[in-house]
């Protein structure tokens, strides 16, 4: 069964477990691996936002840097804010109540972002690569998600084998996550996220999500993305050739359901609509055990 977790993001509370979450991913970057370019205009990328919050969107996730798969991650916090900021801030103008996410591993972009309106901190690094981001949490007060990540991008492929992927992204985010807590943030503001995808390859990636259940052991509220990822488009792959991203959606539902069975509670996401679809039946099903 699913744990039920009361999220707090400082001013308020989300409840996790009984109604799987959904958010949704608004890239203002020219270069995320599948939806590059496509919102890095202002007004395309609130029109987004607003469209993914009216299929159902219960956050929404604003990234300004891409960590896609060999990107060299260089991008400035100037650069970033410049990117994010005019985003969250119309986008809470428009919807108050919206529950909004930085996408970012920088102190002073999540800082300059909670004060526009985000409420949560989706950080890749889980908090290790800018020295002063825990004690900024710990400050902010607001919600945190630490992403496990082997590496960085730039040197995903020349990682050496994990050995038990499972251990090993359970015994990290169970370090990073005490870290967290000993720096002064609150255990009921962090989540987990095991990150498929980020330096694990294609034989790694379904153990991984075959034993997800197993990071329940670890007291936190579990977030899972998977959506539009490579190791997917190899399993559909056709004559040799992986899928493309735009044809990876039905096999990212198999991926959301397996994960919802087994103990996710928010998953992140491109396609909205399908996810809330697909999660209303998985909700249901765990309902009925």
């Amino acid at each position: 069964m699913r744990a039920v977790f009361q999220w707090s993001l400082g001013t308020r509370t989300l409840e996790l477990g009984k109604r799987t979450l959904i958010m949704g991913i608004v890239n203002v970057t020219p270069d995320s691996f599948s939806d590059g370019g496509l919102y890095l205009d202002f007004e395309k990328a609130i029109e987004h936002a607003l469209h993914l919050l009216d299929e159902g969107a219960d956050i929404i996730d604003v990234g300004g840097e891409s960590t896609r798969p060999g990107a060299k991650m260089a991008v400035s916090a100037e650069e970033e804010l410049r990117r994010v900021l005019p985003v969250i801030t119309a986008l809470k103008k428009q919807r108050p109540e919206a529950v909004i996410s930085i996408d970012t591993y920088k102190s002073s972009v999540a800082r300059a972002a909670v004060a526009a309106g985000a409420e949560i901190v989706n950080d890749v690094s889980a908090l290790r690569w800018d020295p002063l981001m825990r004690k900024t949490i710990a400050e902010l007060k607001c919600g945190v998600v630490l992403m496990h990540m082997r590496g960085r991008p730039e040197e995903w492929r020349t990682l050496p084998p994990p050995g038990d992927i499972v251990l090993l992204v359970k015994r990290e985010l169970r370090e990073w996550a005490e870290a967290a807590v000993l720096a002064g943030v609150r255990r009921e503001r962090i989540a987990l996220d095991p990150g498929f995808g980020f330096g694990k390859n294609f034989e790694q990636n379904y153990p991984l999500l075959a034993h997800f259940q197993e990071l329940q052991s670890l007291g936190f509220p579990l977030l899972a993305g998977t959506s539009r990822k490579s190791f997917l488009g190899r399993t559909l792959a056709r004559e040799g050739k992986d899928a493309a991203v735009a044809d990876r959606l039905y096999g990212n539902l198999a991926a959301h359901t397996a994960l919802l069975l087994k103990g996710a509670h928010i998953l992140r996401t491109h396609n909205v609509k399908a996810a809330v679809e697909a999660a209303r039946v998985a909700d249901a099903i765990l309902e009925a055990r």
